[in-house]
């Protein structure tokens, strides 16, 4: 499982100096959540902080942009190439000729769903997309606990994309005591926050939330 180590949860005056310490063996993606205080309440980072940020890490960036009419940011980032640009599926009536957009850049292709909107709102958008990121909080609040429906929702989103070659990845509430059973849901990515960095060392942790997925799939 590759961890997406979400650094809104890390200290922000020390990433120039934090980012450089990162092993990819443990920390696979750097989530960048981009807030725009429209489609959620909070206002996080933006074009030039991502671009900061990829200036002291050669770990690829995950963005997850958590913005209204995404068509007007996506271009924004295509100079970074990032590992893949995501959006949500309820900012956009245009989300088709977005994915084509975006891996007309050779950068992978998100969908976001939030807690409340049914799998089956990607299914017309599937054959388009590499990723769909599941959050298993609601968006643009930091430090809320993984929701109760959310194991059940990931096996159905798991079962909508199975016929297809889609990475699902979970945001939100991802931890030590969630990790093994969203492995054994066949879960690819999990994007950590306080889970990862709430002990001071964000390579360990990664490499211990990596061996707990590790050991429950080959148990499953």
């Amino acid at each position: 499982m590759k961890i997406s180590a979400s650094i809104l949860a890390a200290k922000l005056t020390g990433l120039s100096s934090e980012l450089p310490t990162y092993k990819k063996e443990n920390i696979d993606l750097i989530h960048i959540d981009v807030m725009d205080g429209n489609f959620v309440p909070q206002i996080s980072f933006g074009e030039a902080f991502t671009k900061e940020v990829k200036s002291h890490t050669d770990i690829p960036l995950d963005v997850h942009l958590m913005v209204s009419n995404p068509e007007l940011h996506v271009p924004k980032y295509f100079d970074l190439k990032p590992y893949c640009i995501t959006f949500h599926i309820e900012t956009t009536n245009f989300s088709v000729r977005l994915a084509e957009e975006i891996k007309k850049q050779g950068i992978k292709v998100g969908v976001s769903l939030n807690p409340q909107t049914p799998p089956e709102s990607i299914s017309q958008i599937l054959p388009y997309l590499d990723l769909v990121l599941l959050m298993t909080v609601d968006p643009g609040f930091y430090g809320q606990s993984f929701v109760k429906s959310g194991f059940e929702k990931i096996a159905a989103v798991r079962k909508l994309t199975k016929p297809y070659n889609i990475e699902l990845e979970v945001d939100g509430g991802v931890n030590e005591s969630n990790m093994e059973e969203l492995a054994k849901l066949g879960v690819d990515i999990t994007v950590v926050g306080s889970g990862l960095y709430k002990t001071g060392d964000p390579n360990a942790q990664g490499k211990k939330l990596k061996e707990l997925a590790a050991s429950a799939r080959t148990r499953s």
